[in-house]
């Protein structure tokens, strides 16, 4: 990678996205980790199994919540770095701080599975989520103030819709907190929703970005 193309000798946009995409297939894999097969020492039933997976519901659904959400997320920062030039030092570092937030998401996701009715663990996971957006707002803006996000005139309605899922994202999950304080179990469906309409939304995106081109 020659210095045009990167401001940090060594560390091209292509280091960064495999960087990148060790980290979300990592934490994609520990996900998993947050759930136990139920141990039953005097016998097992098919009826005692029944009981101990419909007790784990909650965490096996909070999996599939954070496990979608990080496939949203990832699809997404492709996109983004699919129009990045290069990449310097300060960008590097932006992207570290979205990969730390993307890191913390194993522990939110276990803590709201196991306590989906208590109101921290609610909180946790929004404020989680939240901060992932505040993180790559950062490298939205950065990127375009700096000149390393470059996006032909054709593709300027592909990333205005990505810059706009990014800015509405907080919103909803702020509202989700917000609704803790009169049920944390509303707050939990509203998760639900929430990533109902992204995943529908990135489907529908992508389809719509391919007709563009």
């Amino acid at each position: 990678m020659s210095l045009a193309r990167s401001g940090v000798p060594g560390l091209g946009k292509e280091r960064l996205e495999a960087l990148t995409d060790g980290i979300f297939a990592t934490v994609m894999t520990v996900l998993v980790l947050s759930l136990s097969v139920p141990v039953i020492t005097n016998g097992a039933t098919n009826a005692q199994v029944a009981s101990d997976l419909e007790t784990l519901g909650p965490n096996i659904l909070a999996y599939v919540l954070g496990f979608l959400l990080l496939a949203v997320l990832w699809i997404s920062h492709h996109n983004i770095f699919h129009y990045m030039t290069r990449v310097d030092r300060p960008l590097l570092w932006l992207n570290t701080l979205f990969l730390l937030s993307i890191g913390f998401l194993p522990f939110s996701t276990a803590l709201l599975g196991k306590y989906h009715d208590l109101q921290i663990p609610v909180v946790i996971f929004g404020a989680n989520i939240i901060a992932i957006s505040i993180c790559m707002l950062g490298i939205l803006s950065y990127s375009s103030r700096a000149g390393l996000l470059v996006v032909p005139q054709r593709d300027a309605r592909v990333m205005e819709r990505i810059r706009s899922r990014w800015r509405t994202g907080p919103v909803f999950y702020l509202t989700a907190i917000i609704l803790s304080f009169i049920s944390p179990l509303i707050s939990f469906i509203a998760y639900i929703a929430i990533l109902i309409f992204m995943v529908v939304q990135s489907i529908f995106w992508l389809r719509l970005s391919s007709n563009d081109q």
